[in-house]
């Protein structure tokens, strides 16, 4: 199981960089309504950019903390935790706007994974 928490970290952390930083000013086919880029999805949504970067700097802090816990165990729970709480918004946000299902599956998938770190660190 642990190098099955270990691939969890290193794929939640090279996502969220990747959405981040490679395609923050790119379309894709995951984002909130018609938006372009992430400050277009985060307008969709209502939501400013202060807010925006907020919740990236979070999501990055969350995943950066993911891959210190492949060395540091005791942060698994508080990083993994926040990471989850930010997808349950991302989910709530795209629900918000009426998005297709299939939209919210990155989110969705980061949840689930999320939720998979946790319980592997309490049980």
């Amino acid at each position: 199981m642990e190098y099955v928490t270990i691939i969890i970290k290193v794929f939640i952390f090279f996502s969220i960089v990747n959405v981040w930083f490679l395609r923050f000013n790119k379309p894709t086919s995951w984002r909130g309504g018609q938006a372009a880029n992430m400050k277009g999805e985060f307008e969709v949504y209502g939501l400013s950019e202060t807010t925006m970067y907020t919740v990236g700097g979070l999501k990055l802090l969350a995943a950066t903390l993911l891959i210190v816990s492949i060395w540091v165990a005791q942060i698994t729970l508080p990083a993994a935790g926040l990471m989850a709480m930010l997808m349950t918004g991302a989910i709530a946000m795209h629900i918000k706007v009426k998005d297709p299902l299939r939209r919210s599956f990155p989110a969705f998938s980061f949840l689930v994974l999320s939720i998979i770190l946790i319980l592997s660190n309490v049980l």
